[in-house]
């Protein structure tokens, strides 16, 4: 197999290198081996040089010039004869290895005959000799260029079926991932749907029961734990189906509408208040110009940082919400002054944030701050409306 230096000097016929060597070798010919001797060998080599040159491009006519040439050469008793076969040589191989079928025929045909008629020529001292000299020039090049040409094609060959296996392995793996998908599907339906509906129903029954209770927290409580599992069964139906059909929204962009962003997002901060905890909260309505995927993550991130509030920060804490954008950048900030718990180390939640705003290009930033703990993103903004063009 050649090495990768030298296949790009015979793969590329306009590669400098090449020209650069060929250029050397007939330096290197007429300087120490076959010295012109007449003004006629100079001319002849002017015309000569270009035409082997030319052999990357046009292997078949560099070829039948260049033995046309050596009749001439011969014909008018030139010294540089050696020169031009040396030349033909390059040539035939040059034909062998980029030309099309028929011109490797073709071509080598016409050199063959013109080498043949240079054997008859009354300057060739001894024909046999003579023919089988040529033959080799001719028959050697020729094969070795065919043989470079088979190997090529055979590294071409091997190469297509190397990326038809890795493309047969690649939907192998898709399909495969497809079931495992399917697979998951079936289990969060079978083990988390059927208890999460009868959850709700049984809140409902509540709901109805204490029609005429005297507190109306109670009721309030529930009607908010209704509402919190109907969104739960909603979101789970929605997460079964990405599931199950990847093409179909496999990236869950399917879970918001980015125009209802800030509705949702105020709709997060009112759950959160009715846990007990005061919020408060600053929502740019120019949010509701972001793409899918990142109004997801701010509802998302919104969501959890809240949840972390609620969790962590104690009944006396206040949470304050600030999301919107600055120029091609959504930033979102929670804070609040329940002091740094313990139990607020970062944990799943965290990471899972951390994955969202990284899968996006953007950065979060979470830790104590003052006399609480502070959650801090920035993800690079973009508009879901396309302009024309």
């Amino acid at each position: 197999m050649l090495s990768r230096p030298l296949e790009r000097l015979v793969d590329d016929p306009r590669a400098p290198a090449r020209w650069i060597l060929l250029l050397v070798l007939a330096a290197g010919d007429l300087a120490l081996l076959h010295r012109p001797q007449e003004t006629g060998d100079w001319m002849l080599l002017l015309v000569a040089v270009p035409v082997c040159l030319a052999g990357g491009a046009v292997p078949a006519v560099s070829a039948t010039v260049l033995a046309a040439l050596l009749v001439a050469a011969d014909t008018a008793g030139l010294s540089v004869t050696m020169t031009v076969k040396a030349m033909i040589s390059i040539a035939l191989f040059e034909l062998a290895l980029r030309a099309p079928r028929r011109q490797v025929l073709a071509g080598s045909a016409l050199t063959g005959v013109l080498l043949v008629v240079h054997a008859l020529l009354p300057s060739a001292r001894d024909l046999a000799p003579t023919l089988y000299r040529l033959s080799v020039l001719a028959g050697v090049p020729l094969l070795f260029g065919a043989l470079i040409r088979s190997y090529r094609e055979n590294a071409r060959q091997a190469r297509a079926h190397a990326a038809a296996e890795e493309r047969r392995r690649r939907l192998e793996a898709v399909a495969a991932r497809a079931g495992e998908r399917a697979a998951i599907a079936r289990e969060l339906h079978d083990l988390v749907a059927h208890h999460v509906s009868s959850m709700v129903l049984r809140v409902g029954v509540a709901r109805h029961v204490l029609d005429r209770s005297e507190d109306p927290r109670v009721l309030e409580v529930l009607d908010d734990l209704h509402a919190s599992g109907r969104t739960a069964l909603e979101d789970l139906r929605r997460l079964v189906a990405v599931l199950r059909d990847p093409a179909g929204g496999g990236d869950g962009t399917a879970f918001v509408d980015p125009a209802r962003l800030p509705e949702a997002l105020r709709d997060t901060v009112d759950h959160n208040r009715r846990t007990g905890v005061p919020t408060e909260a600053a929502i740019d309505p120019a949010l509701a110009t972001l793409d899918a995927a990142r109004g997801l993550t701010v509802l998302r991130l919104t969501q959890e940082g809240l949840a972390n509030v609620a969790r962590h920060a104690g009944p006396r804490a206040t949470a304050r919400l600030s999301v919107g954008l600055d120029g091609d950048t959504v930033r979102l900030e929670i804070t609040d002054d329940g002091g740094p718990s313990p139990a607020a180390a970062p944990g799943h939640g965290l990471t899972g944030m951390s994955e969202r705003v990284a899968l996006l290009g953007g950065r979060l930033e979470s830790g104590p701050a003052g006399d609480g703990w502070r959650l801090f993103a920035e993800l690079p903004a973009r508009s879901r409306k396309v302009s024309p063009t």
